[in-house]
């Protein structure tokens, strides 16, 4: 009975583990999709030739912050700024059909892999020849920045409360086998019996609670998780259109291994440390 309790309340352990996982990862892809959305734009100086533009691209390239670059052209950021500034008017835009007032604002615009490190790469790029002006959002940046490292604090607290009460109940039923088979012990050691022979069905113990109470929550999950995506984008299509939840088979690739891993390792350290603590062999 107690073994039972101790796989049920492993069960709830990674079972709010994965909840908070699936959750959290899908908060993070979320970021990361609004991260790959802010780019730093970098203006050259006056006069600055096709070639050095190339070169400065190159540069920026190779830096390992960037995930992507895009060069627009000073005859495509007009064109983009009279979609945008004169919609709805274009025969005023032919006025400046012989004449360019944007001939100078060729650019790159930069997007990173982690806007943390914008800071770095704006430095790196104002020090390249050529470059005029680099504008960033350094609100976007810290803000993202911010929430990232909440999530990660946050993440970290809940699962090590987990951890901790899932080796506490596990260390609990150890103890109880111990104190029950306490004369059983101490026939098998004045028969003979080594201390791994002894503390072995213990650690075995530990550890089929830990897988048993990992995978049946695993499953449940599985099954929800796929179940809700579905429903939110049958029945709620305004929000499968501001957020997009990961595929299942992308969440449970991580989160299965993990949890079974958590799970033997919970019953292991939790039989191990209790058995070194009670057991005198």
């Amino acid at each position: 009975m107690f073994s039972l309790a101790s796989i049920a309340t492993m069960s709830a352990c990674i079972f709010l583990f994965g909840v908070f996982y699936s959750v959290v990862v899908n908060f993070q892809g979320i970021v990361k999709e609004v991260e790959s959305g802010v780019a730093v734009t970098v203006f050259f100086k006056d006069g600055t030739s096709q070639e050095q533009m190339d070169e400065v691209g190159k540069l920026i390239g190779k830096r390992v912050e960037v995930s992507n670059q895009v060069f627009v052209s000073a005859e495509e950021a007009w064109k983009n700024f009279q979609k945008i500034y004169f919609k709805g008017a274009e025969d005023m835009a032919e006025g400046f059909a012989e004449d360019n007032p944007l001939a100078n604002s060729a650019h790159y615009e930069v997007y990173m892999n982690d806007i943390s490190m914008q800071k770095s790469l704006v430095t790196y790029i104002q020090s390249l020849d050529g470059v005029k002006e680099v504008k960033s959002s350094d609100t976007a940046a810290n803000t993202l920045t911010d929430f990232n490292r909440l999530l990660g604090y946050v993440s970290a607290g809940i699962i090590l409360i987990l951890l901790c009460v899932a080796v506490f109940l596990i260390s609990n039923t150890v103890t109880i086998g111990i104190a029950v088979r306490r004369e059983e012990i101490a026939i098998m050691k004045l028969i003979g019996a080594t201390d791994y022979f002894v503390r072995g069905p213990f650690i075995v113990e530990g550890i089929l609670i830990g897988i048993i109470g990992s995978a049946l929550p695993l499953l449940v999950l599985y099954y929800m998780y796929r179940k809700i995506i579905l429903y939110v984008a049958d029945k709620f299509l305004w929000l499968s259109g501001m957020m997009e939840f990961l595929p299942v088979d992308k969440v449970f690739s991580t989160l299965v291994p993990v949890g079974l891993i958590l799970g033997v390792g919970i019953g292991f350290l939790g039989s191990r440390l209790t058995i070194r603590k009670h057991l005198k062999v």
